[in-house]
């Protein structure tokens, strides 16, 4: 991505993984968070197969002002009221572990 002046901008990419029994909301939830942080989703997969449910976001945290950390802290908090683990891992962490 680019900014004016000749100014690179490197996207803040996170994985977020939500999984857990399927109930109503838990799209909306976790999306409603994201926007009111400033986080931007660019790709989002979800499944539910035999009730329970799993969703796969890669986000851009640029526009957040939180720490990388709260965000995931909060994101696990929010996890535990609505009765799912959500997970977020930075990019570069999650594609190290994940090489073959």
């Amino acid at each position: 991505m680019r900014s004016g002046a000749g100014m690179e901008i490197t996207m803040k990419k996170t994985i977020i993984t939500v999984v857990g029994k399927d109930t109503v909301g838990i799209i909306a939830k976790v999306c409603t968070y994201l926007a009111e942080n400033g986080i931007n989703i660019l790709d989002i997969s979800q499944t539910i197969v035999q009730g329970y449910f799993n969703m796969m976001m890669i986000v851009d945290m640029n526009g957040c002002e939180k720490h990388f950390g709260d965000v995931a802290d909060e994101l696990a908090t929010l996890g535990e009221k609505i009765g799912v683990m959500i997970k977020c891992q930075k990019e570069e962490i999650f594609d190290s572990m994940h090489r073959i």
